[in-house]
């Protein structure tokens, strides 16, 4: 049996793991490994890319941002999510808002110096990433349509620092890049009708604040149809290997998407759609394997062919 104490100690750290959303940050590194392997530098053994030390820093750095990330979004949130998730916020809250702080500031701490191991170009990157994150969470945040557009950026930038790291630039990877801004995105305004109250409650100008649900139905079914933009060029004029049976799924689930949006009216439902595009999010990092990285080298080849 755990003492008392040790029961304490135990529910800090689910709390801490809680704040810092740990259950999404190996899913972030899975995709950043899977991006490199099968379209950042196909051209690699998948061995050396696996062993690859610099590469290895810049997952576990990334990782660590995103953390601190969470951390720092919590801290401003957290009399908002007493509103939108209040069993959470009960959990994140048996950790002070001063440990948080603190908490912050050492892994942004670690972050800096592991980044030394691999550049001065990725120190200023993680840096430039540390402050937006927080300048975000700070004042962004509540500034109508900004606040989306920037969740939205932050969320694809570690993705940034692989393609840096690699220097490669397939046009393929603009086009998966903005797939999944564009999902994001829309997540971001589904969130903001799943968080209405609490919104409202602590004045955050989002668009269904300021301009009603309707309206920001009407946004998110514009975004939505526009992921038809990059899925054709994926599947028709870029080639991705049988990752194109993810893209014809993916608009058969946005189609219902549509749908089951007009039909939503409470945060249940708003809930469900949130779901519904984080299954699609995380779906798409598990299909980066049915690329054939053979396909990318080719198509690299016909782009430097172009530009000489």
């Amino acid at each position: 049996m755990l003492s008392r104490k040790s029961k304490h100690t135990l529910l800090k750290i689910i709390s801490m793991f809680s704040v810092v959303r740990g259950y999404n940050i190996p899913v972030i590194a899975l995709a950043q490994y899977l991006s490199a392997i099968f379209i950042l530098a196909p051209e690699k053994r998948a061995l050396d890319v696996l062993l690859d030390f610099n590469l290895f820093v810049i997952v576990i750095v990334s990782g660590l941002t995103i953390a601190s990330g969470y951390i720092i979004n919590n801290f401003y949130d957290s009399k908002k999510d007493l509103i939108n998730r209040p069993n959470k916020s009960q959990l994140d809250r048996l950790v002070s808002q001063k440990t948080k702080l603190q908490v912050y500031f050492t892994v942004n701490f670690i972050v800096f110096l592991l980044a030394f191991l691999v550049s001065l170009r990725a120190v200023l990157f993680f840096s430039v990433y540390i402050f937006l994150i927080w300048f975000y969470s700070h004042k962004l945040k509540k500034i109508v349509v900004i606040g989306n557009l920037t969740a939205s950026f932050l969320a694809v930038l570690p993705f940034f620092a692989i393609l840096l790291y690699y220097k490669n630039l397939y046009p393929q990877i603009f086009a998966h890049a903005t797939f999944l801004y564009l999902l994001i995105l829309i997540r971001e305004m589904i969130k903001d009708l799943e968080n209405l109250k609490g919104d409202i409650a602590n004045d955050y100008q989002t668009v269904p604040v300021l301009f009603g649900e309707a309206f920001s139905k009407k946004i998110i079914t514009l975004l939505t149809i526009s992921t038809v933009i990059p899925i054709y060029f994926l599947i028709e004029i870029f080639e991705v290997g049988y990752m194109d049976i993810y893209f014809y799924l993916s608009m058969i689930v946005l189609i219902f998407f549509l749908q089951k949006l007009w039909k939503s009216n409470s945060k249940p439902d708003y809930l469900k759609l949130h779901n519904i595009l984080k299954f699609l999010v995380v779906s798409g990092v598990f299909c980066i394997v049915l690329i054939n990285p053979s396909v990318l080298i080719h198509g690299k080849k016909i782009v430097e062919t172009i530009v000489r």
